[in-house]
């Protein structure tokens, strides 16, 4: 007979098991611990927790227990469970009614159970054998349906043995037992459920992310992968910053939630380039557009060679068949001079063109001379000239492929990003991916974009993401506009942008102390790539 003071106990243990059990976020875990109450609440000695397959055919085993026999697997111990999983069918499709558990399951009722040696209507071979194996001796069972909200079994509660809290003799299950054991399975199987929708929906809200990065990366064959390398390199770095004990990012640690919110934010940090037109999102070139501009600049110097070429034959003709050989070979000369020229300012805007080099006031000058120099007739019979305003405009850019309009319209990618993703309605627990994702090209010394934020005004999570965009960039075998860095080249640039207050001196540093270069270069590099690096060569890192 339970005595008052036992009951109140018990029952204030269900409380505190009810409230734990609604806040761990990790099932296998759960399920332990739903196994683990179940067995204190009821002094059981040992149990086993099932659950039901995705096909509704079997129980699986998932938790097992036996303290007097030490035996534990499943659950934190990571001891597979062997046993094969029950099925709820024979194999003419009747019910399985013969074995407890799967009663339990399919009769949505609890089954106690004095001694299984003299119960009638179960088959409980299987426990007979395992006793005889193990000198153990099963005696009460109590079998408990673990009910979702919607009335549906989704597992099974199977505790094994009451053991007399004082006496230690095993008895059988008292009716608080059972009642107690009902009343963890039904808030078990309702935590349960809640995780599972839970675990279902954060899986639904990343494939739908994946599929964005998916979509973005496919509009560009040139930038194919950054949307999933940026958010793992952004997560080893992170690691190494939580597993450092010193210096001052020595208090820097991340929970799981913490870990899960950077995830999701690395994952939606470009997201904004679904607004960005493809070909400024491709441009290879200076004239790139929809194609490079450059055959067409190529057919109009056709078309002028063609001019010289039949102003040499008209200056011939005009000499007269009298004229005399220095005259002829003047005319040759000229006319030789002026191809040499343009064939020279074509394979100089070929070159300009590539954006590889960054563009003396010279080589700019030389871009205007040439569009002054160089004139066709189109066929309308006006004269042009060979390059328009807005070819010049982009034959001078300075460095790289962009001209200003054309950067500014790169860069608004992240305005973009920010405001679709301060327009979503976070949980709780992932308010902070807009300001992770939207901060990763601002700069430590505030002369970054979009906000010009300092260092102070970030945190460590978006400081951590920039460097990872960044060193994704430099060492990228996809982009268009430039060859794949090695890690030696890549990290004294990042060395600059240390000391230049372009990135966080602290990340940079446990980036090349902790070798997060290396464990990264070893996953997505090419081997060419992967070269001695010399850290005392690194711009700013004290080895």
């Amino acid at each position: 007979m339970d005595t008052l003071d036992d009951l109140l106990r018990r029952l204030e243990q269900l409380n505190e098991i009810g409230s734990a059990l609604s806040n761990e976020r990790n099932i296998d875990a759960l399920l332990e611990k739903i196994l683990l109450a179940a067995k204190t609440i009821t002094h059981a000695d040992g149990g086993t927790l099932y659950r039901i397959d995705e096909a509704g055919e079997h129980l699986r085993f998932e938790i097992l227990r036996t303290d007097s026999l030490g035996i534990a697997m499943g659950g934190s111990t990571g001891k597979p469970i062997a046993f094969p999983p029950l099925p709820l069918h024979l194999d003419d499709g009747s019910p399985n009614l013969s074995m407890v558990a799967a009663y339990s399951a399919l009769k949505g009722q609890t089954v106690n159970i004095a001694d299984a040696y003299r119960a009638e209507g179960f088959d409980f071979s299987g426990t007979r054998a395992f006793d005889a194996r193990t000198g153990y001796r099963s005696t009460s069972f109590l079998t408990v349906p673990m009910m979702n909200h919607e009335g549906a079994v989704i597992g099974v509660l199977q505790l094994i043995n009451a053991v007399h809290p004082v006496t230690g003799a095993v008895g059988v299950f008292s009716g608080s037992d059972r009642q107690l054991a009902e009343s963890l399975a039904s808030q078990a199987a309702i935590a349960l459920t809640n995780r599972q929708l839970v675990s279902q929906l954060e899986a639904l809200f990343e494939s739908f992310i994946t599929l964005i990065n998916n979509a973005i990366d496919e509009k560009s064959p040139y930038t194919g992968g950054h949307c999933q390398r940026v958010p793992t390199l952004t997560m080893m770095l992170a690691e190494a910053v939580n597993d450092t004990q010193d210096g001052p990012l020595a208090g820097f640690t991340m929970t799981e939630a913490d870990r899960y919110e950077l995830k999701i934010a690395g994952l939606l940090h470009d997201c904004g380039k679904v607004t960005t037109p493809v070909h400024v999102v491709d441009k290879a070139t200076k004239l790139q557009t929809i194609f490079d501009r450059i055959e067409l600049i190529d057919t109009r110097f056709e078309l002028i060679r063609r001019d010289i070429e039949l102003a040499t034959l008209n200056s011939r003709f005009a000499a007269g068949l009298n004229a005399s050989p220095a005259v002829l070979a003047q005319i040759e000369r000229h006319g030789a001079d002026r191809l040499r020229d343009i064939d020279e300012d074509r394979a100089f805007l070929h070159h300009a063109n590539i954006g590889s080099e960054r563009m003396s006031d010279a080589d700019v000058e030389r871009v205007h001379a040439i569009a002054r120099r160089w004139r066709w007739t189109d066929s309308q019979g006006a004269e042009r000239s060979c390059l328009s305003d807005e070819e010049v405009e982009n034959l001078t850019i300075r460095a790289g492929t962009l001209t200003g309009a054309e950067r500014e319209i790169i860069n608004y990618h992240i305005v973009s990003t920010i405001r679709m993703l301060e327009a979503l309605p976070w949980p709780r627990h992932l308010t902070n991916v807009p300001e992770y994702a939207g901060g990763h090209h601002e700069r430590m010394d505030g002369k970054g974009y979009p906000r010009g934020l300092a260092r102070d005004q970030m945190s460590v999570q978006a400081r951590v993401m920039g460097i990872a965009d960044i060193f994704e960039a430099l060492t990228a075998k996809d982009r268009p506009y430039k060859r794949p860095m090695r890690l030696s080249e890549a990290l004294h640039i990042l060395g600059k942008f240390r000391l230049n207050g372009h990135i966080d001196p602290d990340l940079f540093d446990v980036f090349v102390r902790r070798k997060v270069y290396l464990k990264y270069a070893e996953t997505f590099l090419d081997p060419e790539q992967i070269d001695d690096v010399d850290l005392s060569a690194i711009p700013g890192f004290q080895p």
